[in-house]
């Protein structure tokens, strides 16, 4: 009952408005002075969750991928990837998935990949016969890679919570995230194939193709120079959100010369308000999470959790229902925020590695990314291409499907997500 009435608390706060941090933090504060506990508990974890050299790369990453954003970066990604597999069935789809996962390899944000991969995108694929609503789903559910293909700042966020590797958890990403690009490039194909619209586009001659990779390879390189340094152990996750930004801002300003100094101003200022949104809500939830810990919900729910759920099977079907419905309203972030110190305890007790779970949760998350009426993809692929939002809905829920096979595979074949990490 005390677990359904704090629960119910935080979801009123929020339904009627109160910001993510303010509710968590405020909420937590309420519980400790109800409960007797000393209330400068909450300034101690409001200092430590943000005292975290990890949590610096959140920051970096997004000043990175918005310097790339605004420095025109995903149009040349796009166009060297549609001048080598354009002219494939479904070619500009398959060049879309590509692309979205090519700037998730360098951006961390999903939001960041969907819009910089749509604005380029839309206008080509309509202009080619493909239906709206098909480009507005594909590019929703593209951008949800940036989430999952390291470096992931959902990820990071992750791993500062439940203590975990951040190597460890973007290794773990990278065969989901490549599954997740096959399905949906195998799907697009499928859809041209069957669609009495799609119209196909002549081959790039050898010029333009190597003239459109000559373009995009610094792009590339910065993107496997990150991975590379972070897999290999050159740096830390952090050391490399550090590169990529000085990386980023040679490559825009010095190689391209595609940024201008108001587009760096803008996108510095971006950077800060959403490095200072994640912030105030990580130090809410951190003051949350210490204040259910005290009052003993997350021993209770494991309690609980273990008393009636006797296979790991079923708890993960209790929690994927559960992320689902909570998708319909909250955002990805918060999601996690809110329910994985809940989780946390029931997730040891089941005995389920927290890597894996890690990659289910971001995965159900996904969902929440491409799901009606909060889904932020959803909005971004709205304000770009001038639709109506159940008309971008309706283009996302085979994707939708898609998202919800891909974590069914990997409850089977747990070695998707854990190979790598175990054998790296």
């Amino acid at each position: 009952m005390t677990v359904l009435l704090i629960l119910g608390a935080l979801f009123a706060l929020l339904l009627v408005g109160v910001p993510v941090a303010f509710a968590l933090g405020g909420l937590g504060f309420m519980l400790l002075v109800v409960g007797n506990f000393a209330p400068r508990i909450a300034t101690t974890s409001l200092l430590s969750s943000l005292d975290s050299f990890i949590l610096i790369a959140v920051p970096l990453f997004l000043l990175m991928s918005n310097v790339l954003l605004r420095g025109g970066v995903g149009r040349d990604l796009f166009a060297a990837v549609q001048a080598w597999v354009g002219h494939w069935p479904g070619g500009l789809a398959v060049a879309t998935v590509i692309s979205c996962g090519l700037f998730s390899a360098i951006s961390g944000s999903s939001v960041a990949t969907a819009g910089t991969i749509g604005a380029v995108a839309i206008p080509e694929m309509t202009k080619r016969g493909y239906p709206r609503s098909f480009v507005f789903g594909l590019l929703a559910a593209g951008g949800t890679l940036g989430i999952l293909i390291p470096p992931s700042i959902i990820l990071i966020v992750y791993g500062v919570i439940t203590e975990s590797s951040i190597l460890g958890l973007f290794m773990a990403g990278v065969g989901p995230g490549l599954l997740l690009m096959a399905l949906f490039i195998a799907y697009s194909m499928l859809f041209a194939r069957f669609s009495s619209h799609y119209q196909p586009i002549p081959k790039a001659d050898w010029t333009e193709r190597w003239n459109t990779a000559v373009r995009a390879l610094p792009t590339m390189g910065l993107a496997a120079l990150v991975i590379t340094g972070i897999y290999a152990g050159w740096f830390t996750p952090t050391e490399a959100s550090a590169i990529g930004f000085i990386g980023a801002l040679i490559l825009t300003l010095v190689v391209l010369r595609s940024l201008s100094w108001e587009d760096l101003k803008g996108a510095v200022t971006d950077g800060l308000k959403a490095s200072a949104t994640i912030l105030l809500i990580v130090a809410g939830a951190k003051i949350f999470g210490r204040a259910i810990a005290l009052w003993r919900i997350p021993q209770d729910m494991s309690s609980f959790i273990t008393a009636n759920v006797d296979t790991v099977g079923a708890f993960v079907i209790a929690i994927a229902v559960v992320l689902l419905l909570m998708g319909l309203f909250m955002e990805a972030l918060s999601m996690m925020l809110i329910m994985m110190p809940v989780l946390a305890g029931a997730m040891i007790a089941m005995d389920i590695n927290p890597i894996w779970f890690g990659i289910f949760f971001v995965l159900m998350v996904e969902c929440a990314l491409i799901t009606p009426p909060v889904g932020l993809n959803l909005f971004v692929i709205q304000a770009i291409g001038k639709a109506r939002l159940g008309e971008v809905a309706r283009g996302a829920a085979p994707f939708v499907a898609i998202l919800l096979f891909t974590v069914l595979l990997i409850y089977l074949f747990k070695d998707i997500v854990l190979w790598l990490p175990r054998n790296l």
